[in-house]
């Protein structure tokens, strides 16, 4: 029997509760849910068969077999439960306006452009799709799409107050239309070499940072020494210092203080703040999300960025992906993959397309990540239809659950927040009918951020 985990004893509590949809006012004050399955699944590779998770204030408390409701709780159960979905690319929540704004620059937040007051009913739909949490990008379709953020969908809390991480990435794109009009091809070599060239203006600009921060260090070491010897040659330099004006005033002749010198401070560079974001990306702080779908664009692209050695790409769309599947399984790069990719180069009779293209990439070793995609809208409620699709075209149900949990919650640095059923973190659960992806299997419970925000089907 595997052994119960246990926070209970350390007394570790979220301390707010939320109201939520479609829940009673007994509900809405329980502080203990219990949530039993025939299935649990704590990760898609850890499967706890006759699991069961407690959760108290809001917080995952237990998790194993056997567990026993404490007086007073909720009791839910369902045959399969699993961590919330995430939408590793959506556009829900934001701004109309900044959809397609293509005057953002690299340091712009899609947090900024959240618009605080949505339609509950699209919040509940997504919801009722099992989608607990969501990556929200500013202008798609811009060179330089500026700064995600990952959001947790909650019907109690506007979505500016639900932001799990303000800059889990860094995004743009390469060759795709604008205005309905195609790139050309040297257009399209051109913005590669210019985020070739971006990335080198962010190291230079972190190199320049760390020599500063190494000057000051040494600067302000040297200036501490300096205090020292003075602080013990006060009392010396004192007496020296009277003996002298004594002497100048018998003598007739003027006195003049010694001069101290201090070492000049090193000099700040001047900030940038575009050129700071690039300089997180050169050094692995933050994940670049690249939109890009031909494959001559794709191996430029990779070719390009090798001397880069702490980048954390990921390729999103990645039509003509398959094409250099060898080197992206290599590099660990993974695919952001969604049903509409944009078209390029290769005729469309020649192009694996949509799910089929992640089920062909997963089956090639990529790392395959799946998203709606960022047309404006509630795309997100179709994200578990598109990871049915997947496994339909022959990707396993295991890989489809953690392109939909634990890959984007580790891409956009929020998997100690989401993706998993782990003790200490506040619950996001959905609790189905049946196997997720199965065709007759229906959410009956989805608990956000631990409240129970859909219920009942």
């Amino acid at each position: 029997m595997l052994a119960i985990i246990s926070l209970m004893t350390l007394g570790l509590h979220s301390g707010s509760t939320s109201m939520f949809h479609s829940a009673s006012e007994d509900q809405a004050t329980a502080r203990s849910v219990l949530v039993r399955s025939e299935k649990l699944y704590v990760t898609p590779k850890r499967v706890i068969e006759g699991g069961a998770l407690l959760i108290q204030d809001g917080v995952i408390v237990q998790i194993g077999r056997g567990l026993e409701a404490p007086e007073g709780a909720r009791v839910i159960e369902g045959r399969v439960v699993c961590p919330g979905f995430i939408d590793a690319w959506s556009s829900f929540a934001l701004e109309e306006n900044a959809f397609e704004d293509d005057r953002v620059g690299r340091a712009t937040r899609a947090s900024d452009a959240l618009d605080s007051y949505v339609d509950p009913r699209f919040e509940q739909q997504i919801l009722g799709a099992g989608v607990t949490a969501y990556r929200v990008q500013p202008s798609a379709g811009a060179r330089a799409g500026g700064l995600g953020a990952v959001v947790r969908l909650h019907p109690g809390k506007r979505a500016d107050q639900s932001t799990l991480l303000a800059d889990c990435c860094l995004a743009g794109g390469i060759g795709l239309a604008r205005d309905g009009r195609a790139v050309d091809v040297f257009d399209r070599v051109g913005e590669i070499d210019r985020w070739i060239g971006a990335l080198s203006d962010g190291q230079a600009y972190l190199e320049e940072q760390n020599e500063y921060r190494h000057e000051l260090e040494e600067w302000q070491k040297k200036i501490a020494e300096k205090d020292k010897e003075l602080d013990e040659a006060f009392k010396k330099a004192k007496k020296d210092r009277e003996k002298a004006q004594t002497e100048a005033k018998d003598k007739g002749t003027e006195f003049k203080e010694k001069e101290y010198k201090e070492d000049k401070k090193p000099k700040a560079p001047r900030f940038d703040e575009d050129k700071a974001e690039l300089a997180r990306v050169a050094s692995g702080e933050l994940p670049l999300v690249l939109e890009v779908h031909r494959a001559l664009e794709i191996r430029s692209l990779l070719e390009g960025t090798k001397r880069f050695t702490r980048l954390r790409l990921a390729i999103a769309g990645g039509t003509d992906a398959l094409e250099c599947a060898e080197e992206l399984k290599a590099r660990r790069i993974p695919v952001i993959v969604w049903p509409q990719p944009t078209v390029g180069g290769r005729p469309e009779e020649a192009r694996v397309k949509g799910m089929g293209l992640a089920a062909a990439l997963e089956s090639a070793g990529v790392e395959v990540i799946l998203g709606s995609g960022a047309a404006a809208g509630i795309g997100s409620r179709d994200l578990p239809l598109l990871a049915a699709l997947a496994v339909g075209h022959g990707m396993q149900s295991e890989a489809a659950l953690a392109a939909i949990t634990t890959r984007p919650a580790r891409m956009f640095d929020v998997s100690d927040k989401v993706g998993s059923l782990e003790v200490g973190r506040q619950a996001d659960v959905v609790v189905f009918s049946g196997e997720p992806f199965a065709a007759t299997t229906q959410v009956r419970f989805v608990i956000s951020g631990g409240d129970l925000v859909v219920e009942g089907r």
